[in-house]
């Protein structure tokens, strides 16, 4: 992989870089050795040249007393090793060698750009639901995760560079993920609130929900990211019979939730109704009680229309009463008739006659007029059904100002006293007016 050259100081010089397509972690030896070959396929000049693409990382490996060191050099990168460049490789080496001297590091490159992906499969395990816990029925799970590598710091930390097999790294993995999912798949039942016979219709839930569990755990356990996890089946044994029996104890419940249900149903039309009853024995109540204070009030009127009237005559009777005394006023000697006492209590009388008598004519009048005055036409009042609840009641008039505002709309229900039945404001032939498109707007005049 390496390309031969002639340095200034005689020594042999290498072109650093990879050249592979697929793969995870590669690492480089000079041309015509092998992988741990010997000790001396890791000498490196300066000034060799190195070429990291775009996605790639390139780490020297340096071996201390103490441990191992790493300079990290993130594509794309195109220039020769310089001290400049590798800041743990100057603390280590110095200038002491002025460049003309090989220095001792393994070189490895790390493929952050491409995606891996493994597939794995779970074999039948027991899986028990809550309503019969001591009951396993056999599932099993097969899928494909999607990862690749993004803090390669946590990457080397936790795997050997040295001898990588990116097969052997799979195998791991694959291992590893079938083990987190067998573990999530049984307590799905518990703790996702999914009854086992319906698992494999939450398949897409079930995936979130390993997907949302495995990220974590493969990043701290072996520093890669996972991207996706696709689930391809959840496969439960049907011929288990404590799947059969599971089963039935679902269908049960289902029927006794419809029951229930329609139970419900019911109670609630039946306590609809009684309200209905409630507010229509209210609302005639109400009813009653105005056109009786109605009746009330016109005979009150009338009542008093005759009182004032006999009041009247009352003040008639004294007015005569005194016209005869006031005729007798100062009579003279022997008790003979006054002219004088008469020409006074005559014009009095005549005063109070035609003061009565106006007052008789506009009383007559006012008892005549409430007579013949026909009481208030009684209005209809319905009831309406705004968002599944009963309202009103409401005049014919209200119903038009909710018309106008949309409370109320001509598929919208209603109903009054007689009427059989709820029905559409727009079948009520009194309130089809209400519900009448707008008309037009005029056309202007021509010129």
């Amino acid at each position: 992989m390496g390309v031969f050259a002639k340095g200034k100081s005689g020594g042999a010089m290498n072109v650093i870089r990879c050249d592979e397509e697929n793969y995870l972690v590669w690492k480089w030896t000079p041309l015509g050795q092998e992988a741990n070959s010997t000790s001396r396929e890791n000498s490196i000049h300066y000034g060799s040249s190195l070429r990291v693409k775009d996605g790639e990382l390139a780490v020297f490996v340096y071996r201390q007393k103490d441990g191992t060191v790493q300079d990290f050099i993130l594509g794309p990168f195109d220039d020769t090793i310089k001290t400049a460049n590798f800041p743990v490789l100057a603390s280590i080496v110095g200038m002491a060698f002025g460049g003309n001297s090989p220095f001792q590091a393994e070189v490895y490159f790390i493929n952050l750009q491409g995606n891996n992906q493994v597939k794995f499969g779970v074999p039948y395990f027991d899986v028990f639901d809550p309503r019969l816990p001591d009951h396993g029925v056999p599932v099993a799970v097969r899928g494909t995760i999607t990862f690749n590598l993004t803090d390669y710091r946590s990457f080397i930390k936790l795997n050997r560079l040295i001898n990588f097999d990116l097969n052997q790294f799979r195998n791991q993995i694959q291992a590893a993920v079938a083990r987190y999912v067998k573990g999530i798949i049984i307590n799905v039942p518990d703790e996702a609130g999914i009854p086992l016979v319906q698992m494999e219709r939450k398949i897409n839930i079930i995936n979130e929900r390993i997907e949302s569990q495995l990220r974590n755990r493969l990043g701290n356990d072996f520093g890669v990211n996972l991207k996706a996890v696709d689930i391809d089946a959840i496969d439960v044994d049907k011929s288990s019979p404590f799947y059969q029996e599971l089963r039935q104890l679902t269908a049960g419940n289902t029927g006794r939730t419809m029951n229930a249900q329609t139970d419900i149903n019911i109670q609630n039309m039946k306590d609809m109704q009684a309200l209905n009853r409630e507010n229509l024995e209210e609302t005639l109540r109400i009813q009653r009680e105005e056109a009786q204070r109605a009746q009330r009030l016109q005979t009150e009127t009338n009542f008093i229309g005759t009182h004032a009237l006999d009041q009247q005559a009352e003040v008639l009777k004294t007015g005569m009463s005194s016209l005869g005394t006031m005729g007798q006023m100062g009579g003279g000697m022997g008790g003979g008739m006054n002219p004088a006492g008469m020409m006074v209590g005559m014009a009095m009388g005549g005063a109070m006659g035609q003061q009565m008598g106006g007052m008789m004519n506009q009383m007559g009048q006012n008892v005549q007029m409430g007579m013949q005055q026909p009481p208030a036409m009684p209005q209809s009042m319905y009831f309406v059904n705004i968002n599944n609840q009963q309202a009103g009641p409401f005049s014919v008039q209200q119903l038009m100002q909710m018309a106008q505002s949309g409370q109320v709309t001509a598929q919208s229900y209603v109903w009054k006293q007689g009427m059989p039945q709820w029905v559409h404001a727009g079948q009520v032939q009194e309130l089809q007016n209400i519900f009448a498109p707008a008309m037009p707007p005029m056309p202007q005049m021509p010129e």
